[in-house]
């Protein structure tokens, strides 16, 4: 009986211990399924289910998850490089109160509408400037600077906002699109630039601006002048022309002291790409009013 016993205790043991071994790796299933998105396909993107064939014979085949087209966006969004700021700019969330902001809003409506037959145009881009640049105000007496500033105010009327929007709706039709911050991009073109890696980094910048279907480029003008930097201006507007590559672009410099930042023969360029879709505006700064 004692041997009984004792043999009925191992078996007490071992099925606790297997007990406990189950719960665990319950939990650890369970814990997994948790780090999951998408528990339908367990972020493959893709979901397998079975079909009879015409032989009557049951066969695997697989299908995009509904996820997919959420996750190819939300790449698409972060390969884009939009602000984290504007990461929720949307058409109908832009504030039209003013003439500027109903002729920026307009302006960018017909482009997009028209974008499939221009796209492959040399007339086939969209330029948003300032009426009075910001190198014209800065090179004014300090007296008369603030003044400038309130009468021909180029800042906070929603360009940035509707050029995010109109990345997004060209994603969303299939579009690569890059949207490119013009001082933070040429000061990282000039530090890759100087990088010891066979200037690996320079040409991958350099490229991407060049080659990508659709750039979108805010603030053009903004980075402070240099012959590198005016050189760089060409060599990305340049290629884009001669390629039939859209660019997007907005500036707070107008269509003298433009030139003045990227170089007459970029402005020629981009100003021949645009011409079409090309306004010149100013107004209130909504920010201040906010």
């Amino acid at each position: 009986m004692q041997h009984v016993g004792h043999a009925l205790a191992e078996v007490m043991v071992r099925a606790e211990a297997m007990r406990k071994k189950m719960q665990a790796e319950s939990a650890t299933c369970q814990a997994s399924l948790n780090e999951y998105r998408c528990l339908k396909c367990q972020d493959s993107e893709v979901v397998f289910y079975e079909e009879v064939n015409e032989f009557g014979m049951r066969v695997s085949m697989q299908k995009d998850c509904e996820c997919k087209a959420q996750r190819v966006m939300e790449r698409r969004l972060k390969n884009a490089m939009i602000p984290e700021e504007f990461t929720d700019a949307r058409f109908d969330s832009y504030k039209r109160q003013t003439q500027e902001q109903k002729l920026l809003y307009s302006t960018m409506g017909n482009y997009l509408q028209n974008f499939k037959e221009v796209k492959d145009t040399k007339q086939n881009s969209l330029g948003f400037i300032a009426t009075f640049g910001e190198l014209r105000i800065k090179q004014l007496e300090p007296a008369k600077r603030a003044q400038a500033k309130r009468e021909h105010n180029s800042f906070g009327l929603g360009k940035t906002h509707l050029q995010v929007a109109a990345a997004k709706y060209l994603m969303k039709r299939g579009h690569s699109v890059l949207l490119i911050s013009d001082g933070t991009f040429m000061d990282d073109l000039i530090a890759a630039k100087m990088m010891n890696d066979d200037k690996k980094e320079f040409n991958r910048l350099l490229n991407h601006a060049k080659q990508v279907e659709v750039l979108i480029w805010d603030d053009l003008g903004k980075s402070k002048w240099s012959e590198a930097k005016e050189n760089l201006y060409y060599q990305i507007i340049d290629y884009r022309y001669r390629h039939n590559l859209p660019i997007l672009y907005s500036s707070n410099e107008d269509d003298e002291t433009l030139p003045e930042k990227i170089g007459y023969a970029a402005k020629s360029r981009l100003f021949g790409m645009s011409k079409h879709y090309l306004i010149a505006v100013e107004g209130d700064d909504y920010r201040e009013k906010e």
